[in-house]
């Protein structure tokens, strides 16, 4: 119990291209990328005893994860997301009653008893399956940590309630613009034909959302343009001044690089707006490398100097 780290719940899964196999998930990025800076995390998540479940396992392996929290399921095959390239853009097809879906809540409490969690991440994905919600409630009744909600929503993934009662359970939430409309759909009746929020209304909606689900900040992503930050003490912070790379591949990941960055930086102190600009930066740098998370691990040998 002495040793404190960021608890990551959630998905481990293999995005399944024509040509490769490529190994994600939201949270399981989210944890390379903690693991990669040396930063203590849990991951809690299940795979099936497939060959995917061996791939898994081996970025476990390569990026030094305790696997702990990593459970083995002899029914259920490891997560799937078939990936279509089409000339504007991708066509993602979530495999339905995946292992990760079927996280089971003791060997979790088990599990996450082993650290002293400084905070817990989760998304709404692993929320589709009764079983993986429950572990998560299970969870995070048994700690006083940050509890931090990326919302990361995925067509036909997710019922509202389930939002609904993750935003109430979370302390800090991130979002990307149209997850935000999103909600402004839900909680402020804003129709999809409504023209768009000015900036002000923007501004007052967000506060509205933290003032309704209790939230400690909410953090809404801009892509290339940067991110805001809102505290329920009326703190904004617009982080709008990072530089773009010089090119790029894709931006599969972007938003988990992000968080991973704003995890960390809480995790060692830094400065909220230091941290703001620290994890832009990041998630800018991860669009010019093919795929969520780098392949070579010497990438993130300069930003450890950087920030060293």
């Amino acid at each position: 119990m002495d040793k404190t780290a960021t608890v990551v719940f959630g998905e481990a899964l293999v995005d399944d291209f024509a040509t490769e196999q490529v190994v994600g998930g939201a949270p399981f990025n989210v944890a390379r990328h903690l693991a990669a800076f040396m930063a203590p995390q849990l991951m809690i998540t299940r795979v099936g005893a497939d060959r995917n479940g061996e791939s898994v396992r081996a970025e476990f392996e390569r990026f030094a994860m305790s696997q702990a929290g990593l459970q083995g399921d002899a029914i259920e095959e490891t997560g799937r997301v078939l990936v279509e390239r089409l000339a504007k853009g991708h066509r993602f097809v979530i495999v339905p009653n995946q292992a990760y879906d079927y996280i089971e809540r003791e060997a979790a409490l088990a599990a996450m008893a082993s650290v002293n969690p400084s905070a817990i991440y989760f998304g709404t994905l692993a929320q589709r399956g009764e079983r993986s919600r429950g572990t998560l409630q299970a969870l995070l009744s048994t700690t006083g940590a940050t509890r931090f909600l990326d919302l990361n929503l995925r067509e036909g993934q997710y019922a509202e309630r389930t939002v609904f009662h993750a935003l109430h359970a979370a302390d800090i939430v991130k979002v990307n613009e149209e997850e935000l409309q999103a909600l402004f759909q839900w909680y402020f009746q804003l129709g999809p034909n409504d023209p768009p929020l000015a900036a002000g209304e923007t501004r007052s909606a967000c506060a509205g959302l933290l003032q309704m689900f209790g939230l400690q900040a909410l953090i809404v992503t801009l892509g290339h343009r940067g991110s805001v930050y809102f505290g329920r003490d009326g703190t904004t912070i617009d982080t709008r001044d990072t530089p773009a790379p010089p090119f790029v591949i894709d931006t599969v990941g972007a938003g988990d690089a992000f968080s991973a960055i704003f995890l960390l930086g809480r995790a060692r102190g830094w400065p909220l707006e230091l941290t703001l600009v620290r994890a832009n930066e990041f998630a800018g740098a991860i669009c010019a490398v093919t795929g969520a998370v780098p392949r070579d691990l010497g990438f993130y040998d300069k930003w450890m100097s950087r920030w060293r």
